[in-house]
């Protein structure tokens, strides 16, 4: 670390500490050359994570607007809403993983139903009609025979 007072690039540190709400750490560093004291901060680097939806507007990502619905699409389904709220920050934790500073709206949405399957099947099928914009039944019963495919009924054979 560059000492403010003379320039020296090197100083070394004396002591380390977390701050009170702790998002950063505190170092107190002593300069090498001229002994001069000096406090420096380390801290995560939160870069915003910009959604670029449909019509190629961007905004900044809003883990609030998942959350939104996956509340409706689970309405009257008995889902703990922490359960959501772990599902919208586990998604956010994904895209910011990859550390790419831009998402599109439809790779959140994709990643939204491959949760939300795993959670509740009805309530997959409440997301996937709004998110596919179901225009009849037809495709509604299309998604329903996709999602229905691989399972067997009571009697062992094949749906």
């Amino acid at each position: 670390m560059k000492c403010p007072f003379c320039g020296l690039p090197e100083s070394r540190v004396i002591d380390s500490r977390g701050t009170d709400e702790h998002t950063a750490i505190r170092r107190r560093r002593e300069c090498t050359g001229c002994g001069e004291r000096f406090t420096t901060y380390e801290r995560v680097e939160d870069l915003p994570l910009i959604v670029i939806k449909k019509n190629e507007e961007r905004e900044l990502f809003n883990r609030n607007k998942i959350i939104a619905g996956l509340l409706k699409a689970c309405e009257k389904r008995g889902i703990e809403v922490e359960k959501l709220e772990e599902i919208a920050l586990n998604i956010e934790q994904e895209f910011r993983n990859r550390m790419e500073q831009e998402v599109h709206s439809r790779e959140i949405g994709e990643l939204v139903m491959e949760h939300i399957l795993h959670l509740d099947e009805v309530a997959y099928v409440r997301f996937a009609s709004v998110y596919r914009h179901f225009k009849d039944i037809s495709k509604f019963k299309q998604e329903l025979d996709r999602l229905l495919g691989g399972r067997e009924d009571d009697a062992g054979s094949r749906k």
